[in-house]
């Protein structure tokens, strides 16, 4: 038996395939799904997901959105998503950079609350990029 994953996000569908399983970051936590999972909705954070397909491993880094598993279908909708294999470690480094920069000078000055937790979800997606693209290795 095997799942549909699908990852969507605001410009395109980035996976849709049979999966054996998926492992995700929930609000509550990584969660590994496999088939006949009970339905759930729930949050996903910024980190890497790990797709298993016959006899490898997939892996993307994922922003904030939602996951829903329903029957032998999982969907993810996020803002952001990308292959780990697709990245280019120069560019993550980069935007790693430019994102805690930012966050720091956010935390010091008079951003409110919502600005700071996106900027901090910013920064832990470029880590989740930089760590999905080691883990594909």
């Amino acid at each position: 038996m095997s799942l549909f994953l699908e990852i969507v996000t605001p410009d395109s569908i980035a996976f849709a395939k049979e999966i054996k399983s998926v492992v995700l970051p929930t609000a509550n936590g990584r969660i590994h799904i496999l088939p006949h999972h009970i339905p759930i909705i729930d949050r996903v954070v910024p980190g890497y997901v790990k797709v298993s397909l016959q006899g490898e491993d997939d892996y993307f880094s994922i922003n904030r959105g939602f996951v829903e598993v329903y029957g032998e279908k999982v969907s993810i909708i996020t803002d952001g998503a990308s292959k780990a294999k697709e990245e280019d470690e120069a560019a993550i480094e980069e935007a790693i950079s430019k994102a805690q920069t930012a966050l720091a000078e956010a935390k010091n000055s008079n951003f409110d609350q919502a600005k700071v937790d996106q900027l901090e979800a910013a920064a832990r997606f470029e880590m989740a990029k930089k760590i999905a693209r080691n883990k594909s290795r």
